[in-house]
This record gives structure tokens, sequence and C-alpha cells, in this order.
């Protein structure tokens, strides 16, 4: 259980960290925010959702978990929903994988620092 914390505060600390250093991670940040907010309110007014499901089911869309419990009812929200599948899954996609090479990039800077200063 420590260690999931422990994981968990690094996590923290590359996502803070690359949002004031890496402009990039920034970029899809925001992006990814606006992203669910934009499909938070869509759903919500257009499928008449209350805001909790309407993110809920914009994380399930853009993380493909899709649990099937909420979905679109109508032509015009399924075809937002493709749009946004598509749009969602590939900033999500995008996010992870730069968020996984500042983990690795800071982890390796880390013990880089460390062997230095053993070495001195």
């Amino acid at each position: 259980m420590i260690s999931f914390f422990v994981n968990l505060w690094h996590l923290w600390r590359t996502v803070v960290r690359g949002f004031r250093e890496d402009a990039e991670f920034r970029s899809m940040m925001i992006l990814l925010a606006f992203l669910l907010a934009g499909g938070t309110l869509f759903y919500w007014r257009n499928q008449q959702w209350g805001v909790l499901d309407a993110l809920y089911f914009c994380v399930m869309t853009i993380s493909t978990v899709g649990y099937g419990d909420l979905f679109p009812t109508t032509p015009f929200s399924k075809i937002f929903t493709m749009i946004y599948a598509i749009l969602g899954i590939g900033l999500f996609a995008s996010f992870v994988g730069k968020l996984v090479a500042l983990r690795i990039n800071y982890h390796a800077e880390h013990h880089e620092k460390n062997r230095r200063g053993k070495s001195a």
C-alpha cells in the first residue's frame, strides 16, 4: 500500500513539473481539459445527463474503458461521440505517452545526480 502512495506522489510531481517546464505537456493538458469540459457540456445539455454522469462518460470514452452503462441516444449525439472518441483517444494516448516520457527523464536525471554525487 505504501508503494501505491509513493508512486502516486511521483506521478503528481511529474505532472506538476511537466506543467511548469514542458510547453508541449502543458498544451496537451490544457487541450485535454477543454475536451473534457466541452464533452461534458455537450452531454449535459443534449442528453440531459447530470454533470457528473456527462464527465464520467467523457472520461470512460477517451480512456477506452467504455462500460456501456451510459450511451448516446440521438443521432446527433452518436455522431458527436464518434468524433469526440477519435479526437479524445488520440489526445489522451499522446498525453499518457508524454507523461511516461517525462517520468522516465526525471527518473534518469535523479539517478544521474545521485551517481555524480557519490563519485565526487
